[in-house]
Parts: C-alpha cells; structure tokens; sequence
C-alpha cells in the first residue's frame, strides 16, 4: 500500500465513522476532538498539527512503539524516564513503549510483521535494510520521502550535509522508510568505536615508543612476552588478548592496504590499481595479512583462549594486570585498566598504512519505522525529528539541565555528579536508566560529541581518533542496500560464502591449515559463485551513487 493510498483509505474511513478510534495494541486517536473528512496523510488533521515548535500537536494523541530494549538499560519503564515525560509534556504526544529484549528481539519483530500485530512504529527495533524494502513495498511501513521534506527539518539538514546518509536509507525502489541511528562523521572516535589499546606504561619499561608500525607492534607483543611487567613473579603477561579474532584484522589489515571503504563492507573494497570492485578476501595482500596473524599466533602473542572467550573472561584478565594490547571501547571503562594508550594507523611492510577499523556513520538504517496503522505519521515524524536537532539531543542523552546535567562556561556539557560519582555506587548505565534510554544503542537519533559521553568522548578515545585522522579510510562507503532477488542470493548463497571464510581463515590462523593449501582455498571460494556476489555489488554500488 503506497502513502497516497493509504491517505485515501483513511479519509474514506472518517468520512463513514468520524468517531472511531482506531485500535491496535494500546493505539488511540486524538482524544481532543473529530478529525476532519479533509484530513491529509492517513487521518492527520491539519488543524491539529503544528508545523514548527512546540507542542507538535494541539490535542492530546497517544501512540504506541514496539521498542528494543538493551540488558544494560535496566528495568525502568521508559514512559517513566525524564526524556519521555519531558517529551510528552512538551509535545502534547503520550508515547507506550512495549519494550522487548534485544536477546529475543529479531523473532518477536519478524513475527509481528509476518502476522500483523504491530503497533503505530517500530523504535530501536533494528529493523534490517531487506525487511525495509519489504514491507515498505508492500504498504506496512509509510513511505517518508514528502513527509521528511515537510516535517523533518532536522534529519533533511543532515542528508543535504551529508549526501550519502540520504543514499544509504534510500531503498531500491527509490523511496525512504525508516529514519537512523546517525553518528556524526567528523566525530571519529565514535566511528572507531573500539581502538586498539596498547600498556604505555609497558612501553616505557621496555624502553620502547609508541609502535607506528606493524614490524615495531611486533617487537612489543614479543617483549611483553618475555618479561614480567605486572612484576607479579611471573610471566602471566598476555601480548595481546580479545574476544575473537575479527576485530584485530579489521584493525591490522589496512596495513597491507586492504579494507579501504571501511567496516561496513568487509568483504570487498576498491582495487587501487585498476580502480575497480575487487573480492579483497581472496587477495595476496589479505593472505599476508594472515600470514602476519599466524606468526603471532604460532609465537604464543595472541591469547591462545582468543576464539573461544567471552568479554566477562577477557575483562577478568584486564583487571588482573595481563594484557598488553587489546580491543574494546576503553579499558578504563571496561576493567578498570590503567595506563593504556590507542594507537593510530600501523605501516605495513610495503609501505601502505590505512586506518580501515571504522564503522559506517548511519549504524542502524532501520532504527525508527512507521506503520500503516498510525493515523499520525506527520505527528509521529516531527516527534521523531526532534531528537535529531541539537535541543533534542541533548534531551535525548544527557537529559535536563540543572537535574542531571551542567553547563560549563566554555558550553561543555557535563553530567551532575550524583550521576558520575553515584553515592549508592552505581555505574554511569544503572544510573541513567532513570532519565535515558540510550544505554545498550541501537536507537534512532544523532549521536555528537557536544553532548554525547560514553566512553568514545573519553579523552583518551579523542586522542586516539586524532591519530587515526590522517589515515583514516579516504572514502568512507554507507550502507549497500538490496533489491529482494538481490537480498536472497547475499542470504543464501553470499551467507554460505561468509560462513566458509570465517572458518578456514581461523584454521589458517591458528595452523590447523597450511598456507600451501593457499591456492586451493581462493579456487573453492571462487567456485562459490563470487563472480555473481561481485555483480549484485556492483549493481547495489551503482544505486548507491546515482541516489
């Protein structure tokens, strides 16, 4: 069902029962009064809305959001959270949240599609790009191509900003349907998100610097091998320690120039040489990016728990004093760990030196989608849109000045120390989830570092960013989105090609596999119909560029 058809229903539908109240899990209609039979865009009234400012509607309307909900963000209702009730009463708009664990999140949401019990929006319900193109083709999720232009000022400053958010939560079919989870582009610590950190204060034992590149990041894990530096008696120390080995070759392999379109397409990227799409995972390069991977781990410098452990054993060995080097958000977040530093761009041996560990800015395409049982979408759009303006951000993750936050004079924010210094001797999460929601992310809404303060707006995550900046990936690829013949090969076929890889690079890490068996490998793979996986890319490139 397209937005034109679904207005023409609606106003069918008043014209025969102006006084129904559409009913759908908790939904209402205005409780102020008749809408009228001239109503625009599925029942909204015009005399109702407000274009601009606050509230966004005269009369009370009351909605209801099918809503993810992270294990960190605590078992406060969000209708009872500040930004909520601050929301509501400024808006003049009553929000449900039915809140659902994101460990069972993607079944409830591909359920409620399927059979039709969904509420008026689905909110930080990562709702995937190929679900989007679905059900928004079929009618259930509201096109919001006109209804961004005219009612989401905030979210369409940002898209002519940054041109290429507008490409990535366009579909196929040309049209919009969600609204994102969008980090700001220039805040690169959020982008890198998680660093390699590396012990300084090893480093200065060993008489060392700061590694700048991957021969001299060598050298240290092989020294904090050999030497007792937690000087506990004895060599209990970990070279480099996390949990799976992804994350390190996504950090190490632009070293060999390799991943140079960032986090967000980690199978192919463009070949330098020839300026074309390449499959890099089969290339010389990543080989020796392996290669380099299974020295160290035939030397005993990876943590040989490394593909088996979880974060809570890792953060164990972190406040033990044992790592040297790891990858998380901040260890002084994460364990308590002191002294740590993030590194930059590592030099690789042929002289190529990228920062390739960064993520796409629009995190979550599908963070915020309306359905065809909101008789509001206008109404639901301008609530939406105003986390994604400054005033609303800063409601969105800091809260309310004077109650949970502060204004420093050079405009700083800061949060109240009952909320840093916590006197019950709750952690920054516990404490917040009386006011925000943000905990766990995955939500709609634009994240910046004037008033975002987890632990990316760290100093020492800010600093790590400022060395990563004159290496960072040069053109920073968004998302890729499919068309349905498109969605079931990467499903399927291209899944099945993941899934093979992941393994027998593991198997080549850790030895089980011999590099001779190299050539062998790259002939299966490719048997695996890579070609047609590099055409629907290119396909889905070409999109890309011409939204």
């Amino acid at each position: 069902m397209t937005f034109k058809s679904k207005k023409v229903k609606a106003t069918a539908s008043l014209l025969v029962a102006a006084s129904l109240v559409a009913g759908c899990m908790g939904q209402t209609n205005n409780s102020g009064g008749e809408q009228s039979p001239d109503a625009t865009n599925a029942g909204e009234t015009t005399s109702n809305i407000q274009a601009t400012g606050m509230p966004i509607v005269n009369e009370p309307i009351e909605l209801t959001f099918f809503t993810g909900l992270a294990a960190t963000n605590g078992s406060t209702p969000f209708e009872e959270r500040l930004v909520y009730r601050e929301m509501e009463q400024m808006s003049n708009m009553k929000i449900n949240f039915q809140t659902v664990p994101f460990d069972g999140l993607t079944e409830k949401r591909n359920l409620a599609l399927a059979n039709g019990d969904y509420p008026d929006a689905f909110f930080t319900a990562r709702v995937p790009a190929a679900d989007l193109m679905r059900y928004g083709s079929e009618g259930v999720f509201v096109q919001l191509d006109e209804l961004l232009e005219q009612y989401a000022p905030n979210l369409t400053a940002l898209m002519d900003q940054y041109p290429a958010l507008r490409k990535a939560i366009t579909m196929p079919d040309g049209h919009i349907y969600s609204m994102p989870t969008f980090y700001n582009p220039e805040f690169l610590p959020m982008l890198i998100g998680t660093p390699l950190w590396i012990k300084q204060d090893w480093l200065e034992q060993l008489n060392m610097e700061e590694p700048q590149t991957i021969d001299e990041y060598y050298r240290f894990l092989a020294a904090v091998k050999e030497t007792d530096l937690n000087g506990n008696g004895q060599l209990d120390e970990i070279p480099y320690s996390g949990t799976g080995i992804d994350a390190l070759i996504d950090m190490l392999k632009g070293a060999w120039g390799v991943g140079n379109r960032g986090l967000g397409h980690k199978y192919v990227d463009v070949d330098p040489a020839t300026d074309e799409l390449r499959f890099f995972r089969t290339s010389d390069e990543y080989k020796e990016v392996l290669q380099f991977l299974n020295k160290l781990h035939a030397e005993g410098l990876i943590d040989p728990d490394i593909f088996t452990q979880d974060g809570k054993t890792l953060y164990a060995k972190g406040g033990e004093g044992r790592l040297g080097s790891t990858i998380n958000p901040n260890p002084i977040t994460q364990f308590n760990g002191e002294g740590y530093v993030g590194l930059g761009a590592l030099e690789g041996p042929h002289g190529d030196r990228i920062y390739s560990h960064i993520k796409v800015p629009m995190v979550w395409p599908g963070a915020f989608a309306i359905t065809d049982k909101n008789d509001h979408p206008e109404a639901t759009v301008r609530w939406m849109d105003y986390f994604f303006g400054e005033e609303g951000a800063t409601l969105f993750f800091m809260g309310k000045e004077g109650e949970t936050y502060t204004k420093k004079a050079d405009g700083t924010l800061e949060f109240v120390e009952r909320i840093t210094n916590n006197p019950d001797g709750l952690t920054l999460d516990q404490v917040l989830t009386d006011y925000v929601s943000w905990m766990g992310g995955s939500y709609p809404g634009y994240v910046n570092v004037q008033w975002f303060k987890g632990s990316e707006s760290l100093p020492s995550a800010i600093e790590a960013g400022n060395k990563a900046a004159p290496h960072q990936v040069e053109e920073l690829w968004y998302n890729f989105n499919y068309t349905e013949a498109e969605t079931e090969f990467m499903s399927t076929i291209g899944s099945d090609i993941h899934t093979y890889m992941t393994e027998t690079e593991s198997k080549f890490i850790n030895g089980s596999k011999d590099f001779s068996e190299w050539d062998k490998y790259v002939e299966t793979v490719q048997s695996m119909d890579v070609e047609e996986y590099l055409n629907i890319y290119r396909a889905a490139y070409e999109r890309y560029n011409a939204n």
